[in-house]
């Protein structure tokens, strides 16, 4: 029986042996294909001054993902579910010139005016709405906080007045995280909780307590400010998506404060009593009703994700999905500016480097003589500056199932600083992946600090994060060049680029090549 274990153990050292030798074999002739030379080539292309900062949505971008789409076609990269293209679907949302407000108080009517008396939203619909009118003090609900301004008061058809802001906003003793500001402070969080409880309708002031300049403000219109272009106007997702609320919101200003709660004194001593005795104050305003329309209008863009993949060679392990992914825009143009001055945001770290990465991993898989276990997913993302849009677009409408997905690996920013540097966000919430990667980073030799400040922002890899999808974003660090029209190609060092690209390339390897599933600490 001795003999008989020594036998099997021999015969386990030698399969073992011959699967890493088998393993090298594959690997090191797919690394060659990640080499300085690939990278400069690609990032060169998309950051030149032809592709014009590669804005979101722009032609050059679109540019850009042919290129993109042509060179997984040359290493022989399928198409991901039949297309190299995924659309996002994005909008552009002016101001039209009917905007009207009246409130009719005591059976008088009076009327205000777009400008001086209130100012939409961005988040506003193009809707016509009337109805009562209810304080609902900050507009939110937080059981965390122990706070909900909804709890003892319907809105249902109803129009509400809610402050900006939080309670105890300057107070650094407050529930709410002291003078930090929480998610719960923001315009579109309480819109969407207003509408969730039935509301038709959100009339917003600037809280009085804590703050002094009280007219509206709303959002900066080119219908209403000589500061501002349509050009500049923000893309975002389509309203489906991102005007979830869909209903009017206004900022308003001091006449209407005076009509309904008699002036700022009056309603700085409501704010101030209830951030005094830290309790909600919802009530109905007698005798008041409200007609408001805000009128706005969307012109309908798209861009897209670009998309290729290797499927799994194994048959049951080919339905899990590995994804390596990098945000291919940048940030545009300046549009006015001096003739002779630099106003092209060229994004060659930021993120030409990290698009050059996942297309050079992409050409080391398809050169593999065996395919990986797993799929792997090559995703090319649209939109990140503008607000992680192609990546939100991703997880809303997946290709492959979200929990099938094993791995999310993001190369944003790879080829700056010092050559031996390399920061891995994530590290703290995916400890499996990390050792993953520091295990290989054995044979590339970067010094990885420890991540201390974990936090989960900044990239793609955010909403796959938010998804449960275990996540690792690969980063070089920022620098005096972040987002300037000096972020230039001759800048980079392509060979600390091409070893950010070869060490995600040996960790996707293994990742693609194993039963395990990695862990990830929701914080």
């Amino acid at each position: 029986m001795r003999n008989f274990n020594k036998i099997l153990f021999l015969i386990i050292v030698i399969l073992s042996a011959c699967s890493v030798r088998n393993s090298k074999r594959i690997v090191n002739p797919a690394l060659e294909k990640i080499n300085p030379e690939v990278m400069k080539k690609y990032v060169y292309f998309l950051a030149s001054d032809s592709m014009k900062g590669r804005n979101t949505p722009s032609r050059e971008l679109d540019s850009a993902a042919k290129y993109i789409a042509n060179e997984f076609e040359k290493y022989g990269i399928r198409p991901a579910k039949g297309s190299y293209f995924q659309k996002i679907e994005l909008n552009k949302k002016n101001l039209n010139k009917e905007n009207n407000l009246t409130i009719e108080r005591n059976k008088k009517e009076n009327t205000f005016n777009l400008k001086d008396d209130f100012i939409p939203f961005y988040v506003t619909a193009d809707k016509s709405i009337e109805g009562q009118i209810v304080f609902a003090g900050y507009g939110i609900t937080a059981s965390e906080y122990d706070w909900d301004d909804y709890k003892n008061i319907d809105v249902k058809g109803k129009i509400v007045f809610i402050f900006q802001h939080e309670p105890q906003e300057k107070d650094s003793l407050s529930k709410f995280r002291g003078t930090n500001s929480t998610k719960y402070s923001g315009i579109d969080y309480k819109v969407e909780l207003a509408a969730k409880n039935g509301a038709k309708g959100v009339l917003v002031v600037t809280d009085p307590l804590n703050h002094n300049f009280l007219k509206p403000s709303g959002f900066t219109w080119p219908l209403i400010s000589r500061l501002v272009s349509e050009d500049e106007l923000p893309v975002n997702l389509t309203a489906k998506d991102k005007d979830k609320a869909n209903i009017p919101v206004i900022h308003v200003g001091e006449r209407i404060v005076e009509l309904l709660f008699s002036g700022y004194d009056s309603l700085k001593r409501i704010q101030s009593l209830m951030d005094k005795t830290y309790k909600s104050n919802s009530f109905e305003i007698p005798d008041c009703y409200v007609y408001l329309k805000t009128s706005v209008n969307y012109e309908y863009m798209t861009s897209f994700n670009v998309v290729g993949e290797i499927e799994g060679s194994d048959p049951v392990l080919k339905n899990e999905v590995v994804v390596i992914g990098a945000h291919y825009d940048h940030k545009g143009i300046i549009k006015d500016h001096e003739p002779g001055e630099d106003y092209i945001f060229n994004g060659a770290d930021d993120n030409a480097s990290g698009t050059a990465g996942v297309m050079a991993i992409a050409e080391a898989f398809a050169s593999a003589k065996v395919k990986p276990k797993r799929t792997v997913l090559f995703v090319l993302f649209a939109g990140e500056e503008k607000g992680l849009y192609g990546s939100y677009t991703y997880v809303n409408n997946p290709l492959f199932p979200l929990e099938k997905t094993v791995a999310m690996l993001n190369l944003d920013m790879i080829g700056r600083n010092g050559a031996d540097t390399l920061f891995l966000k994530g590290s703290g919430r995916n400890p499996g992946i990390t050792t993953v990667v520091k295990k290989q980073n054995k044979h590339i030799g970067f010094i990885i600090p420890d991540n201390k400040n974990d936090y989960v922002g900044g990239s793609d890899h955010a909403n796959f994060y938010n998804h449960n999808i275990p996540d690792m974003f690969f980063f070089t660090g920022l620098h005096k060049d972040y987002h300037k029209v000096s972020d230039s190609p001759e800048k980079i060092n392509y060979a600390k680029a091409s070893r950010v690209a070869r060490l995600v390339f040996k960790a996707a390897w293994y990742i693609a090549n194993d039963k395990k599933h990695y862990e990830i600490i929701i914080k």
